[in-house]
This record gives C-alpha cells, sequence and structure tokens, in this order.
C-alpha cells in the first residue's frame, strides 16, 4: 500500500497528505517530496500555525494539496499563492529567516512511458474499459512509489531566491458593491464605468465598445 512507503514520523505526514486529498497519485506524492525538500533547505521542521511560512505555487493540481497539508500555508490564512503557469513548482518563504527557495521539477526525469500516457488519454475520456482502467491504477501506484522512493533532490532542482517575502494578509472592513450591494473588500474592487465595483459585477458591466450604439 502506497501509504507504507514513507517510514517513521515521513508516514504519518504522507497519511495526513493523502487524507486530506482523498487518495493516492503520483501528484500527489511530488507535492509531498517537494514540499518536504523546500522545508529542508529552509531548515524549517514545523508547519505555520499563523503565515510564518508563505508558499507559492505554480499548478492548481494534486500537487498542491500536499503543499497545504505539509507547510499549513493555506488561501484563509493569506499566505498560500497560486500562480497559474502549468508547472511542477513550489517557492517557499520562512517569515522567521526571510529566506525563500524555490523548488521545480527537473526536465523529463518522471516522462511517462507511451503505456501509461496512452491509458491516461483513455481514461480521462472515459474510453478505456476496466481491465485497462485497472492497468493505469497498477501504473499509477507504481509511478507514485517511485516518486516517494526517490530522494527529492533526484527529482527537483532547489535554488534560493532573492524575492521579498509577501507581505501578510491584508485584513479590511467591507463596502457594499454600488451595483450589487454585496459586502467586499474596497481593496479588491477594480474601476467600472460609473465608479468602483466589485469583480463580478465589473465584469458583467459590457466595455463601451460592446454597447450599442444610438
Amino acid at each position: 500500500m502506497e501509504n507504507e512507503i514513507v517510514s517513521g514520523h515521513g508516514e504519518a505526514m504522507w497519511r495526513q497528505c493523502a487524507a486530506f486529498h482523498g487518495h493516492v497519485c503520483p501528484g500527489l506524492a511530488l507535492g509531498y517530496a517537494a514540499t518536504r525538500l523546500a522545508m529542508a533547505t529552509l531548515r524549517e521542521d514545523n508547519r505555520a500555525d499563523d503565515e510564518e511560512l508563505v508558499a507559492v505555487v505554480e499548478n492548481d493540481a494534486c500537487f498542491v494539496d500536499a503543499v497545504q497539508v505539509l507547510t499549513g500555508c493555506t488561501f484563509g490564512k493569506g499566505n498560500f499563492f497560486h500562480k497559474d503557469y502549468g508547472k511542477i513548482a513550489l517557492t517557499l518563504f520562512s517569515r522567521r529567516s526571510g529566506r525563500g527557495v524555490r523548488v521545480s521539477l527537473k526536465g523529463d526525469i518522471l516522462a511517462q512511458s507511451p503505456e501509461h500516457a496512452q491509458l491516461l488519454k483513455k481514461v480521462m475520456s472515459g474510453q478505456a474499459d476496466a481491465a485497462e482502467r485497472a492497468r493505469f491504477q497498477e501504473l499509477h501506484a507504481q509511478r507514485t512509489r517511485e516518486i516517494l522512493e526517490a530522494d527529492p533532490e533526484h527529482l527537483f532542482l532547489a535554488t534560493f531566491v532573492e524575492a521579498p517575502v509577501p507581505e501578510r494578509a491584508r485584513m479590511e472592513p467591507s463596502a457594499p458593491c454600488p451595483r450589487c450591494g454585496e459586502p467586499t473588500m474596497p481593496s479588491k474592487m477594480v474601476s467600472g464605468p460609473s465608479g468602483l465595483l466589485c469583480r463580478g459585477c465589473a465584469e458583467s458591466v459590457p466595455s463601451r465598445q460592446d454597447e450599442p450604439s444610438a
């Protein structure tokens, strides 16, 4: 069972990641390995109770759930940021030391086999039969084991970053949007044709070039 691959204290953390995510998979294992490497590089042993750590992830897949569990960085705390780059990468900052490290997957080190890639397409499209789905799960579990058993430094490149630590989460009283009346953080409002609006309303207001001519 994949949960048993990681031993000692790491096993408990891996189980927490799997429980939070709902299943085990290569993406979750990559997030686990990348986060462990980032925290070790920064010499951070504990997850953030508040905003002691700040995480910036570059994908929105399984990878990020392990990051949240291991670091304690979440959207709700305001110390978890997403950049939609589609990369298997994490930048972790420590407010205690003022340092940051970016951990990114090396090249094609984990390129899928032709069989795995073909089965993934069939499973995702709903065209795989029972035998193909079973074989896919077998290959998926094998890939997960390979990641968990590998030295994270073999999988990822860790480099210190010069960027400043992101600002702490902003707290401010809400104000009603002039259009919909819903309470909104003023700093998140944007300029609309008739003044500041929440982004939802601003996006639904036609631009002048879209307005019908008289």
